[in-house]
This record gives structure tokens, sequence and C-alpha cells, in this order.
């Protein structure tokens, strides 16, 4: 048995909080907690403690040449303890990547892509013959504990000529599945047009890239977001943020939160050039931008923690609570200037700076930066 004792931290209500931790779950939270325990890390009333960070759309098989990264590069070394990959494997290779997630220190999950080849290319929803449910319900058969969602990329360049019959292919999956499956539906430059996407989605499917600055977005040429997108809102389709390097602009989030337009969950659509080179580099910095355009703190922890856990049936994650998880993030909130800059290169500069200092996965204790 192993006990970490994380010690004067707080809430996001900037309220005194400690934990106690023994092996891989949660075991006491309150204050001035009487524990023994095998480490201690007292954060000296510096530092908020929150449930692990959840990251619900990452790239991180590393076998691909398009998007790909190592998840723990995404993960527990950034304070997001949970990554899920959306949806670059289907069928033919996401047995592959369950086998190397095996070794890795974040928690790592994923939503199958529709087409059995995964992103190989750009275009795998392209050629019809590539989106068969046999080998999918396999897939999800052989993998019930990693498969977590499914994935359809509904744009130009991924359909090519197909329009929305992958997307009406993907809602016939998920029908037929003898699991119920989150569907996460990319969205982007068209055909086919976002309305007829949104049309087809239904209540409990996640729309990512919500706040992309694309002419096929949610914002119209005259600054207002279109009818149909709030039709969509009410009918329960969820929104998800997904920066990515082409889907966060400045404008459409100021808008849209004008609007009262608000994402459930934040996500950083993450991968290995993004990463390294921007605009995404990790999640600290998405929540940076989430706060420029006007969200509290507390606002946005829900969309990386209670809201994915949520979402994709995280049942033990997601939440400080006694019996869940041991998945801990502790960062800091300070002043300071930095640069921001969004998939269009629109450039802002906040004086809020969001800091990870340890991760906590399974009971055990990062320090970020070491």
């Amino acid at each position: 048995m192993t006990s970490i004792y994380i010690k004067n931290g707080k809430d996001v209500d900037n309220k005194p909080l400690e934990v106690y931790i023994v092996d891989d779950k949660i075991k006491e939270i309150g204050t001035h907690l009487d524990v023994e325990a095998d480490s201690i890390v007292d954060l000296k009333g510096e530092s908020y403690i929150s449930a692990g960070w959840i990251d619900d759309h990452t790239h991180c098989y590393e076998k691909l040449s398009l998007y790909y990264d190592d998840p723990d590069k995404d993960g527990y070394t950034t304070g997001v303890t949970t990554v899920i990959d959306a949806g670059s494997t289907g069928a033919d290779n996401i047995g592959d990547f369950y086998q190397i997630t095996r070794s890795k220190k974040t928690n790592v999950y994923a939503m199958i892509n529709i087409s059995k080849t995964g992103i190989l290319a750009q275009d795998e929803l392209g050629d019809m013959n590539r989106i068969q449910f046999e080998p999918f319900q396999k897939a999800v058969n052989d993998y019930p504990d990693f498969i977590i969602g499914m994935k359809a990329r509904i744009s130009k360049s991924v359909v090519v000529g197909n329009g929305v019959k992958p997307l009406v292919e993907a809602k016939k999956f998920q029908k037929q599945l003898n699991k119920d499956l989150p569907l996460m539906v990319h969205v982007g430059t068209n055909p086919p047009d976002l309305s007829e996407v949104m049309e087809i989605m239904d209540k409990g499917d996640i729309m990512t890239h919500c706040f992309n600055g694309k002419e096929n977005g949610i914002v119209s040429s005259d600054d207002a977001i279109k009818p149909f997108v709030k039709e969509g809102l009410a009918k329960g389709i969820i929104f998800d943020i997904g920066h990515g390097t082409d889907s966060f602009n400045f404008r459409t989030a100021g808008i849209a939160t004008e609007d009262g337009i608000i994402p459930q969950s934040l996500s950083t659509d993450i991968y290995h050039t993004n990463r390294e080179n921007g605009p995404v580099y990790n999640m600290a910095t998405c929540i940076e931008k989430m706060l420029y355009v006007g969200y509290q703190l507390k606002q946005v922890l829900p969309m990386i923690t209670t809201a994915p856990a949520k979402n994709y049936k995280l049942t033990s994650k997601g939440e400080l609570a006694v019996g869940k998880d041991a998945d801990i993030t502790i960062f800091n909130v300070k002043k300071g200037k930095k640069e921001l800059t969004d998939s269009n290169g629109n450039k802002r500069t906040t004086d809020t700076l969001v800091e990870p200092i340890y991760s906590v996965v399974g009971g055990q204790l990062y320090s970020i930066g070491d």
C-alpha cells in the first residue's frame, strides 16, 4: 500500500482543500486531514487541486505519418491525466494502438474511426468501401474498455465527394452496435454544409471544432450565430472546442460567448506539430485562451473534468470524490504577460497564466518539468 497526502491546496473557489490518496484511489478529501502518508506534497496555500484534466480530442497513435504523437507528451507531462484519441485509428490498426498505450503513464482511451484505415491519409472517408460495419463491430467487441467513442470527420478534404453519406453510415453504425458509444463529428470546410451535418446529428453527439473561423462555421458573415446552430444546441448536440491547427478563432469564440453559445468541453486536438510549433502547445494554453475570451476558471474546469468524463462514461474519473480514481492535476494561476495565437494567426496578449506543476495518475505523483 502506498499513500500521498496533498496538503494546503485550494479548490476553484479558493477555499482550502486537501486530498489523501491510497494506492490508486482517492481516500479522503477535506481540510487539515489527520493522516499519515508515504509522500507529502505541501502546496502552501498557493496551488489549485482539481480532478485530473481530461483531453477528449487528441491524435497520439505514433505510427501514423499525418497526425501523431506520444500520448505522454500530450498527457501527464502537461497536467493532462487522461487523453482520448479522436479517431486516429480504425478497425485495421486500433488493436496495435491499444498495445502501444499499455506502457504509457497517461491514461489513454480511443474513439474508433468509422473508416477501417483510420487517418492514414487526409481523405479516409473519400472511399465508402472503407466504411464497413463488421470489422468495426469486431474491434469494439475486442477492446471494450479502450474504445469509448466513435469518430467521423465530415469536411470537404476528408469526405471528398461523398457529402454527408459517411455521417449517415456512422449513425447507422451507432444504432447497430451492441454498445452505446458517443459519436464525435469533426466539422470544417464545406461541402457538406454545417447545417446538413447538424441536421443528422442527435442529442449526445459531439460536434468538435465548434469555434473554428471558417465560412462553414457557426458565425455568419455579419457576425451573428447562424439560426440552425442554436437549434442544434437546443436538441442536445454537445459542443467541443477541438482547438487544433485550424479550428479555434478568437472572433468566433467571442461572438459565440456573448450570445450564450457555451461549449460543454474543451479539447486541444493536439498532435506533435501543433504541440511543438503551436498554436495549441498544451491544454494549459487552451485554458488561457478561454479565460481571455471571458470564461471564469470555475466554468472552464468542468469542460476538462466532469463533462468529458460524463460524455464518454468514464465513471471513475473527472471528479474529486472519495472512491474515484486518483487522477489529479495541481496547478497555479498567476499574473504575467503572454502572447496567444489562434488558428488563423490572430494574436492576443493575456495577463493570466496557467501553470500545471504536478500530475497524479492512478496514484502515481509526477512533478511537471522535472
